[in-house]
């Protein structure tokens, strides 16, 4: 498979007082450069990051190995998703999705 579920985005109130919870809840480290990044302590498996004003949602990794953004994008739509329309930052490695149901997700490269 070309995609991995790389994170788990979880809207918090609070990230400062969220993020203690959640590291000891799941033994998962902070990033030193983002304590809002928790990841399993031998840096394997899915992360979750906190956020305040995003909605909770998926994060699907592109395996650069066997394929690419573009490509795996293609894929997903042609499995039913649909593009959404996004306020993208200059040089975006992520394309926003939804589902067939309606449920957000995103594809990073």
């Amino acid at each position: 498979m070309s995609l991995s579920l790389g994170a788990v985005v979880l809207n918090v109130p609070n990230i400062e007082t969220s993020a203690p919870f959640w590291s000891q809840a799941l033994g998962y480290d902070a990033r030193p450069d983002n304590p809002a990044f928790l990841g399993p302590k031998d840096s394997h498996g899915t992360r979750l990051h906190l956020d305040e004003t995003d909605r909770t949602h998926l994060d699907l990794w592109v395996d650069h190995r066997t394929s690419d953004l573009e490509t795996e994008v293609a894929r997903l739509v042609g499995l039913g998703a649909t593009r959404v329309e996004w306020t993208y930052p200059p040089n975006a490695d992520f394309v926003v999705l939804a589902a067939p149901d309606g449920t957000i997700f995103c594809v990073i490269e």
